[in-house]
């Protein structure tokens, strides 16, 4: 199992601009790989994919970042398909005492989120417009839908999810959770699905708790 260490940023909090974070983010954050090859016999595309991680007093910030030959984003409208397309996503356990309750949160390459949580794959409860509002994000592909588009691209989305959406209350000492962080693109002409930490499954399934990874917020 995969462990991460989120540092403590306050001065995260205080920052709007994306670059500015981003730039914080790469000097003090925690950076990984998302490399697992889980299905290389059906799906052998991996394009490079990174995650930045930090946390604020109340938000927990992502950056993600990804180099790719295809790149779409077909889905505009929140709690779309967005795996589909050119997609990134973090799926959370924050309660270790209760490790079937899980968030998925999925990106596409424009900000588009598909995000809920639930104890199994089926039966979601969907995070609320009110609730989907409260996450940040910055695109660097901008916010307008495009049909798939093949050659040489980089790309990265910047998310701030608050703590308290996670139930988590941050008090100055380390917080347990578990989790996991993909890539995919289930409809793109090279689908792929990559992973941090492991997944044992005979086809793609991100939904698979028993699978998450060790995360501290530090």
């Amino acid at each position: 199992m995969k462990t991460v260490k989120a540092p403590y940023i306050a001065e995260l909090d205080s920052l709007s601009n994306a670059d500015d974070i981003t730039t914080l983010l790469d000097r003090a954050g925690t950076r990984c790989t998302i490399d697992c090859l889980n299905w290389p016999d059906l799906y052998p595309y991996a394009p490079l994919t990174t995650f930045t991680i930090a946390h604020s007093a109340t938000q927990l910030y992502i950056d993600f970042f990804v180099r790719c030959n295809y790149l779409r984003a077909e889905n505009y409208e929140n709690q779309s398909p967005v795996s589909q397309d050119s997609c990134v996503e973090f799926f959370v356990s924050p309660d270790l005492a209760d490790e079937k309750l899980y968030w998925n949160f999925e990106f596409n390459c424009i900000g588009t989120i598909n995000a809920s949580h639930r104890r199994e794959r089926k039966n979601p409860t969907r995070l609320s417009d009110d609730e989907l509002r409260r996450i940040r994000r910055y695109a660097s592909c901008g916010t307008r839908p495009f049909r798939e588009m093949e050659g040489m691209f980089a790309w990265n989305l910047l998310v701030a999810i608050p703590l308290d959406l996670l139930g988590i209350k941050y008090e100055g000492k380390p917080v347990n959770m578990r989790g996991n962080f993909y890539k995919c693109a289930s409809a793109t002409a090279a689908p792929h699905f990559l992973s941090w930490n492991p997944v044992v499954s005979e086809r793609p399934d991100f939904h698979r708790p028993q699978n998450f990874g060790l995360i501290t917020l530090l």
